[in-house]
């Protein structure tokens, strides 16, 4: 038998969840018998599955020890203190983390814990300076609210607390969080600023998005808006606000448009983009604002406010002296 105390970082979820992470190595189907058994316990009486766990909670779990082996992300825990964090933070607090990713570094490993990604090194940041200690959890661990492909830079959101990550979540999906991108595009939208609409259909075997124009099964619709910063020498400089948070939608948009992303090797011009010697979409996350327009609990003091990178490499690379705002 095992107990184990309920913390703000696990408390809202449901007891069977709680008890997964609790014991990473017992099998669904036999925590299930469990649960009939009634091998689970809350604060001493048998309880649902369903029921939602609050800070200072008792569990205990009736079941054989070597259940509760460390799951095997913790198999890496070494490497929490022995990684050296590569962190460009734009802001930081208690309870998030915002930081400016460099294109090229995956946000997560498909499949795992890696010490190549974002992620990995997020955590390691919080380990190394005692805000978050893996031992002392039942099940939470620092995580990412949004992400951003691999091959784009820019502000990414995480949280270091449940609470934080749970409240984040719902103002994303709110869209109460506004994200605001820098990228450059060959030739001149026209007109210089305007929205793009659309139903955008991802074919996940070919990691390919494609603009339909009208709903069809399997399409979400998405809308984005952009205004022309600057031109010169055929290309550029953009500015586009997401409305809606679709897989690749800021570059399969503007291609769509007739304007694609310098160095997009998927919806781009590769002709072009070999001539520049760009083998990434010149797109940047440069600035996020917290536009709550409900209550936001434990994070109400971000309402309203808005946090932007210091430079974007290729604003100063082919736009000198850009006016960027």
């Amino acid at each position: 038998m095992r107990e184990f105390t309920v913390t703000k970082n696990d408390a809202g979820q449901r007891l069977d969840r709680f008890a997964a992470k609790a014991a990473p190595s017992i099998p669904s189907s036999l925590l299930q018998k469990a649960f009939r058994k009634k091998d689970v316990k809350l604060n001493g009486r048998w309880a649902r599955p369903d029921a939602r766990v609050q800070e200072g909670d008792a569990v205990r779990l009736y079941i054989p020890d070597e259940f509760f082996a460390a799951p095997k992300r913790e198999s890496g825990g070494g490497l929490l203190g022995a990684l050296r964090p590569k962190l460009d933070i734009v802001y930081e607090d208690e309870n998030i983390l915002l930081v400016n990713k460099r294109p090229g570094v995956l946000c997560h490993e498909a499949g795992g814990w890696s010490a190549d990604t974002l992620i990995a090194h997020i955590q390691a940041h919080a380990y190394q300076t005692g805000q978050w200690d893996p031992a002392a959890e039942n099940s939470f661990a620092p995580a990412l609210c949004n992400r951003i492909d691999r091959g784009t830079g820019g502000i990414v959101i995480a949280a270091k607390t449940a609470p934080a990550l749970r409240i984040m979540d719902e103002k994303i999906r709110a869209r109460e969080v506004t994200k605001e991108y820098l990228c450059v595009c060959l030739g001149r939208p026209d007109p210089p600023q305007g929205r793009l609409e659309g139903w955008l259909f991802k074919d996940a075997a070919k990691n390919q998005v494609y603009v339909k124009p009208r709903s069809e099964p399997g399409a979400s619709f998405a809308a984005t808006d952009y205004r022309v910063l600057e031109t010169r020498n055929g290309l550029s400089l953009a500015a586009c606000r997401l409305h809606t948070g679709r897989t690749h939608q800021i570059r399969v948009q503007m291609a769509h448009g007739g304007w694609p992303l310098l160095g997009d090797g998927r919806y781009g011009r590769e002709k072009l983009n070999r001539r520049y010697g760009e083998d990434r979409q010149l797109l940047w996350s440069w600035r996020v604002t917290f536009s709550f327009t409900s209550d936001a609990g434990e994070l109400n003091y971000l309402a309203g406010r808005s946090f932007a990178v210091a430079d974007v490499p290729f604003v100063k690379k082919y736009f000198p002296g850009a006016v960027v705002s």
